[in-house]
């Protein structure tokens, strides 16, 4: 005879095995008699051991808890939490009223003198600040591949072309800003350069996706720094420069205003935008380490032999963990940004701060050297700062609304890391904001246009920033940005600028009086008084007239009354 199984469900379970416990307990605690006895004779066979030091209340309440309910095997479909080999004990989070330690200050020591590396003495028009990034020698080279690429595409076409010269390319990198001051159609430039040896490695690790523009990469960054040397204050973020190229590193960001593009990894000064270096993502390659992306984006281009220490990097939350912070704080560099929930290396805050709580409440939590501060504003801000304290009584204006509807005006506290964060966070963002005015992008097939025309507006951008600066040094008005490329693109061209056209002055010639006149009456038309002969009492008439004075006078060679009158 079949036996059907009885299914019980979970309630049914742990009611039964309660049941089990109160049992187990009625009859001493379910330990046997031969289990104790064994137990001691072991105890006596042994040497002394001291005896463990007492566990925590909440470890032996967990212990006694899943003893009593074991864990429940996952329903099929769901996966398992991952579970940490050393669980993290719950960290005491404390608030504004607690006083918190301000770290050290960095000693600020920059390679080079902040500011503009060209002798401020000297006036430097836009064409000479430009050529700080696309030098001659560059141009040179540009143009060299240029013919390279024309000689091998026209073998055998009907046409022939002719070599680019340095003139040439500089015209043809005017035309280039021009049409983005005007918004020209758009204009083909042919160059880029073969690499055999390259061109083996497709698909693989070792292939360089940026070979056709590497050499100017490399200079743009070299110009970048050597033209400029940044201020205290720099921030990291990320860049999209719009595309829909078909590459192997053309990203897609749903929640960025440019939702497809190439994605650069910035650090701009955050005084005035400057991009001080730039790195260009193309996907993973050999040179990245366990750290992750993140990690190796901030320290490609935190350069300690090039800016120096004491600097103060502020990062959004890709890029903020511990572990980075740390390694900063290792070469003498601050940091300061915000950072994401469950990020490996930052402390639980389950609970510290709820949708109830007050708007401006502030918890934080010091873990040399990093301190961590949750903000209540509209919604939970996180932060984490290795070079300011909590809180410093620092308060902010916002709109609250009270319980009765209305809204009013209050002062609420505000952390010093948000303060910092949203005072010097926005310097790739300007930088962004004046790319974008007047920018040399052009829809384009190919992925190293789009990145050959980016070099181009940041050459154009940096050497405009440069020139605000160099103003300020010589306490003279700057030109706007528009005056600014407008100058630089006569200035490629080699065109003058043409003043405001004088209005003609009409010359004092002789001229007919009569207009229409047939070969008949050719000697009498027209002829009128000659204003001359006419105040000297004398009658005589002329058919000449001054043109710009409109008055008759004789012209004859013994009486030269034009002469005369305009003496």
């Amino acid at each position: 005879m079949n036996r059907r199984l009885k299914m019980f469900c979970v309630d049914e379970v742990l009611a039964m095995w309660d049941e089990v416990d109160v049992e187990n307990e009625e009859h001493g605690g379910g330990v046997s008699d031969i289990e104790t006895e064994s137990s001691s004779e072991d105890d006596e066979n042994q040497e002394s051991i001291p005896p463990p030091a007492a566990a925590p209340a909440s470890e032996l309440k967990d212990e006694h808890s899943e003893a009593q309910h074991p864990p429940m095997p996952p329903k099929r479909g769901t996966k398992r939490a991952p579970v940490s080999e050393q669980p993290s004990l719950p960290a005491e989070w404390k608030t504004e009223c607690d006083l918190d330690s301000t770290p050290p200050p960095l000693r600020f020591r920059p390679m080079r003198a902040p500011g503009v590396q060209v002798d401020t003495t000297l006036k430097h028009t836009p064409l000479d600040l430009f050529k700080l990034f696309f030098t001659p020698t560059v141009v040179r080279e540009l143009c060299n591949t240029t013919n390279k690429y024309a000689a091998e595409n026209t073998v055998g076409k009907s046409y022939t072309w002719s070599d680019v010269d340095v003139q040439e390319f500089y015209h043809f990198l005017g035309m280039l800003q021009y049409a983005s001051l005007v918004k020209l159609p758009s204009v083909e430039d042919y160059w880029t350069q073969e690499d055999e040896e390259n061109d083996l490695h497709k698909g693989t690790l070792h292939h360089n996706r940026l070979f056709r523009v590497q050499p100017l990469f490399d200079h743009m960054r070299a110009a970048c720094k050597s033209s400029y040397h940044p201020r205290r204050e720099l921030a990291v973020d990320e860049r999209m420069v719009a595309t829909k190229a078909k590459t192997g590193f053309t990203q897609y960001i749903r929640n960025k205003p440019t939702k497809w593009g190439i994605k650069l990894y910035v650090m701009a000064d955050s005084s005035n935008g400057y991009t001080v270096d730039f790195s260009i993502y193309t996907g993973k390659n050999l040179d990245s380490s366990p750290q992750g992306l993140s990690y190796d984006a901030v320290m490609d281009l935190v350069q300690p032999a090039f800016l120096g220490t004491g600097y103060h990097i502020y990062v959004d939350n890709f890029y903020t963990s511990p572990k980075l912070f740390g390694a900063l704080a290792d070469l003498k560099f601050g940091a300061c940004g915000t950072y994401r929930e469950g990020r490996k290396g930052c402390p639980s805050s389950q609970g510290v701060l709820t949708k109830k709580s007050p708007r401006g409440t502030v918890r934080w939590l010091r873990q040399d050297p990093v301190v961590f501060v949750k903000w209540m504003d509209t919604r939970e801000v996180s932060m984490c700062s290795t070079i300011h304290p909590a809180y410093a009584g620092d308060t902010v204006r916002k709109k609250v609304k009270s319980r009765d509807g209305k809204y009013s005006v209050v002062e609420v506290p505000c952390p010093v890391p948000v303060l910092e964060y949203n005072k010097y966070m926005g310097g790739v963002d300007r930088s962004d904001q004046l790319i974008q005015y007047y920018s040399t992008r052009r829809r384009v097939s190919r992925s190293y246009r789009t990145l050959f025309l980016h070099f181009l507006d940041i050459a154009n951008t940096n050497a405009y920033i440069m020139h605000l600066e160099l103003s300020k040094i010589s306490q003279q008005k700057s030109l706007t940005h528009k005056a600014f490329l407008s100058q630089l693109v006569r200035e490629l061209f080699g065109v003058e600028k043409t003043g405001v056209p004088v209005k003609r002055q009409t010359s004092h010639l002789p001229v007919g009086c009569a207009k229409d006149f047939t070969s008949s009456n050719r000697a009498t038309a027209g002829r009128r008084r000659c204003q001359h002969c006419s105040a000297k009492g004398v009658c005589n008439t002329t058919p000449w007239k001054c043109q710009a004075c409109d008055v008759p006078l004789c012209l004859l060679l013994d009486r030269n009354c034009f002469a005369e009158w305009h003496a």
